[in-house]
């Protein structure tokens, strides 16, 4: 995804990360897609952005467990402030059964890949 900073309208981009346990209904990919284009079509931040993604996987698809982590490069951290390229900003909300399995959680920390 490429979004702007809504603090300093500087860009940030990075990977989107996505995993829910289905409770009857199941979307295809391309959803989760669109949904993460979608959200980071206004200028943000990071942790509301995951947090609007997370709400909206658990209020359409009323899934048994949703967990959404973004990691993201800032420009911001990059061009101004501390100026630390490659810095990487991760977020992670975790929403019924990942809020409360631990092992459904590292499940899916092994199951993504950081660069």
């Amino acid at each position: 995804f490429y979004t702007f900073c809504e603090h300093h309208i500087i860009p940030f981009f990075g990977k989107a990360h996505i995993g829910y346990i289905p409770n009857g209904r199941v979307v295809g990919l391309s959803k989760f897609a669109r949904l993460v284009e979608l959200t980071s079509q206004r200028p943000q931040v990071q942790e509301r952005m995951t947090t609007q993604i997370a709400n909206a996987i658990e209020n359409v698809l009323q899934p048994k467990g949703v967990i959404v982590t973004l990691e993201a490069e800032h420009l911001c951290m990059c061009a101004r402030g501390v100026k630390k390229p490659g810095t990487k900003t991760v977020t992670t909300i975790k929403k019924g059964l990942f809020a409360s399995d631990v092992s459904l959680c590292e499940e899916f920390e092994r199951s993504i890949s950081r660069d």
